[in-house]
């Protein structure tokens, strides 16, 4: 499962509009590993993880995502691309009108699903993965912080994708619930996906060591959680 780069960078530069923000961004990612996105705010991990979902072009080096290679990627292929990712956000992104269930289904029916057995079994299989198998009739809004960042995480996962880029999942979020949704995240790595997480909350690397990437200075620097810590 090992030594299958999912995310390859070479040389790359990353650039907001015509502003460089990186430069020699050199990085792999193996599918099953976790992967710490750290540095302070504006030092460039969002247009790093822009780059990667394929909102902000290639114009320097090289970069393949789950057997994309993003100097020839085209317009209409990136919602493909994507179907391959799975993003979460500090801010959950949920449609706080409609169920857990419904948050789902409408990800789902815009991704090209459409048998609705199909859809309803993937729905309960996803939820329960996330500790939330009885909680699909409930509205979004009816739900603690740490139970909409676990929808967000069970919407991210619905077309079995091969990484998840978590940007600040814990963000908003108590200790406790925190490494709940932590201890999720490592099993999702566990279970063959690439996790890559951008975070501040470094009290979180003693008890979750993983490899890690520091944005600094316009570069972008590995290393592992202690060495950052």
């Amino acid at each position: 499962m090992q030594n299958e780069p999912i995310i390859s960078f070479q040389d790359v530069a990353v650039y907001q509009q015509d502003i460089l923000i990186l430069s020699n961004v050199n990085l792999n990612i193996q599918k099953g590993e976790f992967v710490y996105l750290i540095g302070k705010t504006g030092s460039g991990k969002s247009s790093l993880l822009q780059t990667i979902y394929g909102d902000l072009p290639m114009k320097e080096g090289s970069a393949e995502v789950v057997g994309y290679n993003l100097n020839k990627v085209r317009n209409r292929e990136i919602p493909f691309l994507r179907r391959k990712l799975g993003i979460v956000f500090q801010d959950f992104q949920l449609l706080t009108d409609r169920t857990v269930e419904a948050n789902l289904h409408f990800v789902m029916k815009s991704t090209g699903w459409k048998e609705k057995k199909k859809i309803e079994a993937r729905t309960l299989e996803v939820l329960d993965k996330v500790g939330l198998g009885t909680k699909g009739f409930k509205m979004t809004h009816q739900l603690s912080g740490g139970e909409q960042q676990r929808v967000a995480i069970a919407r991210a996962l619905v077309n079995d994708p091969e990484i998840i880029l978590a940007d600040e999942p814990t963000g908003n979020l108590d200790p406790e619930t925190s490494r709940g949704i932590m201890n999720l995240l490592f099993e999702i790595s566990q279970s063959g996906r690439a996790v890559l997480m951008a975070t501040h909350n470094y009290s979180l690397f003693h008890e979750f060591p993983a490899k890690t990437l520091k944005c600094e200075n316009g570069k972008v620097i590995s290393g592992n959680s202690a060495s950052f810590n």
